[in-house]
């Protein structure tokens, strides 16, 4: 019988297999700088963009991390800081189209991905992984405040 213990061990080494490979095909298709905690705040800016004090309660992190990361996503041409057609008093975060792209590729290399563990394991194997996973996970258990959750 395996220990307690092992379970979370080995879904963190899928998860991390998992992102170590796709960062590892972003950086030869052009995308080098991005990391884990860029997915989550990618993912958290959507299509419609969001207020830095949006970004930091989807991702669980202050006002001011979410800054600091904007920052760093701007220098790297991910996203862009642009008046809210709403509001002229805030500043909207918005992918650029280099945003778009790192998303839409990610999308593609973890489709890939999963169709290695298809071949390795078995298209029902699979399926019924990702099913028992969804029966034990909590409703609401694909959040993006992971990075934050990390202490990120």
């Amino acid at each position: 019988m395996a220990e307690g213990y092992e379970l979370p061990l080995l879904l963190f080494a899928g998860f991390r297999s998992l992102i170590d490979e796709l960062h590892a095909e972003l950086a030869e298709q052009g995308h080098p700088d991005v990391r884990p905690a860029h997915g989550f705040a990618l993912q958290a800016v959507g299509r419609d963009g969001a207020t830095a004090g949006e970004l930091g309660r989807r991702l669980g992190v202050s006002k001011q991390a979410a800054g600091k990361t904007v920052d760093r996503l701007e220098r790297l041409g991910y996203v862009e800081r642009v008046d809210d057609p709403d509001d002229g008093r805030r500043k909207l975060v918005r992918l650029t189209p280099r945003g778009v792209d790192v998303l839409t590729r990610s999308a593609v290399i973890f489709d890939r991905l999963r169709a290695r563990w298809v071949e390795a394991l078995g298209a029902e194997r699979v399926g019924e992984l990702e099913s028992d996973l969804r029966a034990v996970v909590p409703v609401d258990g694909v959040r993006l405040d992971a990075a934050g959750w990390f202490g990120l």
